[in-house]
């Protein structure tokens, strides 16, 4: 007869294993499943214009995505959103593109260099514990570079790429975003978000979601920065 001692360790360590496996599975899900839905498109049919439209480009730092547009055209008009006077050198207002991101406040605003980042921040932005805000940085004259891809859209397409952009922005009563002050350099700065950030909804998944409402060809969900650029090469 097993000892009480012995049967109570031994399903003390199976509960342990399980435990563990579970730990380790989720991780594992999770990258499967966000390769999977990153490989399967929306927007098939997309192809961009030939000639004329709007040229924007998708930007990234190589785990970040940014949306740079133009500052202003028929279609959209972004100096509402991007005030000069909200960075430190109001200089570059004159600059003719502005670059929008989306992101959890804590890590935005408390984490300037990835040294910077802390448990804490990590784990309330993985499990949607913080709230969003909008990076915002004037950019001039953009070019394709192997971070920096350029995406050619109609000008309904781009009319719907700015509706979900805007739709990002918390506005105040008179209609205007609402400036949170910071920034990293001279010319960004950043402003209130809706929605809610986390890892199943981030700044890769955030980009990937406006692509596809413009009609972007893209994958169903992007929450790397692989998910997405590797759609535009």
């Amino acid at each position: 007869m097993t000892p009480v001692w012995k049967a109570r360790g031994r399903k003390a360590l199976i509960w342990t294993l399980r435990v563990v496996a579970g730990i380790v599975a989720l991780p594992l899900l999770y990258f499967l499943v966000a390769l999977l839905l990153g490989l399967v498109p929306a927007n098939v049919a997309f192809r961009q214009p030939g000639e004329g439209g709007v040229v924007i480009f998708v930007r990234s730092n190589g785990i970040h995505t940014d949306l740079v547009m133009p500052k202003v055209n028929a279609e959209a008009d972004w100096r509402p959103y991007a005030d000069p006077a909200h960075v430190r050198d109001p200089r570059w207002g004159r600059a003719d593109h502005v670059a929008v991101g989306y992101g959890a406040r804590e890590f935005y605003l408390n984490t300037p260099t990835w040294g910077d980042l802390s448990l804490s921040v990590a784990v309330r932005a993985m499990f949607g514990g913080d709230t969003t805000l909008v990076h915002v940085e004037h950019v001039d004259r953009p070019q394709r570079t192997d971070w920096q891809r350029p995406i050619r859209l109609s000008p309904d397409q781009y009319r719907r790429l700015a509706a979900y952009v805007r739709s990002s922005f918390r506005h105040d009563g008179d209609g205007a975003p609402v400036h949170v002050p910071g920034g990293y350099t001279d010319a960004d700065t950043f402003y209130e978000g809706n929605g809610g950030f986390s890892m199943f909804f981030n700044c890769n998944a955030w980009t990937g979601a406006a692509l596809r409402a413009a009609g972007v060809r893209m994958g169903l969900w992007t929450p790397f920065e692989q998910s997405v650029m590797w759609r535009l090469d």
